[in-house]
C-alpha cells in the first residue's frame, strides 16, 4: 500500500474542507438555488413556447402576406411592392407588423431595392440600414446597394466604401467582382486611379472568368494612363 506524503494528507484535508464548505452553502442557501433553477427552467421553456407557439405561425404569417408583394417586386411595379393594395399588404406594412420574423426583415431588403428602384435613394439607405439578413449573398448585396444610392446622392467616396465592404465581405465568383468593379469605377471619378488599377487587376486575376472580366484590359489600361 502506497504511503500517505504530508502533501498527500494536505490534499485530502483540502478537499473535505471545499466539499464541507459546499454543503454548508447549499444548506444555507436552499431557497435561493431552487428558485434559480425554477427561473432558469421558466426561461427555458419560454423560450421554446414563444418560438414553437408565437414565432412559428408568425413566420408562416408573415410569407403569405409577403406573396403578392414579391410578385409585384418581381413584375417591377415598386409602388404596389412598396405600399400593398386594399387586398394585400406592401413591404411597408409587413416590416412593420413581422419585423420579428425572417420574412418581416426580408421585407425590408425588398423595400430597400424598391426605393432604390425608384429613385428614392435616401429612404433606400434607411430601409437597407434596417436589414439584418443572414442570407451571405442577399447581406452582400444590401451593402452593396448602399453603395449605390451614395453614388447617386453624389456621396462617391462612402459609396466606394460600400463597395469594397461589399465586396470583401464574402469573396465569392458572383459579388465579388461585381462590387470590385463598381469600387474601381467610383475611385476613377473621384481621381484614385491607383485603388482603380489595381481592383481591375484584380478581377483580371483573380475573377477570369466573370463577367466583369470580360474587356478588363481596357479598365487597366485607362486606370494606368492616369496614375
Amino acid at each position: 500500500m502506497a504511503k500517505q506524503t504530508p502533501e498527500n494528507e494536505e490534499l485530502i484535508v483540502d478537499v473535505q474542507e471545499v466539499y464541507s464548505k459546499t454543503e454548508t452553502f447549499i444548506d444555507q442557501n436552499k431557497s435561493l438555488i431552487t428558485g434559480l433553477v425554477g427561473g432558469l427552467i421558466v426561461l427555458i421553456a419560454g423560450y421554446f413556447a414563444y418560438n414553437s407557439l408565437y414565432l412559428g405561425p408568425l413566420e408562416d404569417e408573415a410569407r403569405e402576406e409577403m406573396f403578392l408583394a414579391e410578385k409585384y417586386f418581381k413584375l417591377d411595379s415598386f409602388n404596389l411592392a412598396i405600399d400593398g393594395r386594399a387586398d394585400f399588404a406592401g413591404f411597408i406594412e409587413i416590416a412593420d407588423k413581422y419585423g420579428s420574423t425572417k420574412a418581416g426583415d426580408l421585407a425590408n431588403y425588398y423595400l430597400g431595392m424598391s426605393f432604390l428602384n425608384l429613385g428614392e435613394f435616401e429612404s433606400a439607405i434607411d430601409a437597407l440600414n434596417q436589414f439584418d439578413g443572414d442570407d451571405e449573398i442577399l447581406a452582400t448585396l444590401a451593402i452593396g446597394a448602399k453603395g449605390d444610392a451614395l453614388l447617386e446622392l453624389e456621396n462617391t467616396e462612402k459609396a466606394i466604401d460600400q463597395y469594397e465592404k461589399a465586396a470583401n465581405r464574402k469573396t465569392n465568383e458572383f459579388t465579388t467582382p461585381l462590387f470590385l468593379m463598381k469600387a474601381a469605377r467610383a475611385q476613377e471619378m473621384v481621381g484614385d486611379y491607383k485603388a482603380a488599377a489595381e481592383n481591375y487587376n484584380n478581377i483580371k486575376t483573380d475573377y477570369k472568368k466573370s463577367p466583369e472580366a470580360n474587356d478588363i484590359d481596357k479598365f487597366i489600361a485607362r486606370a494606368e494612363a492616369n496614375l
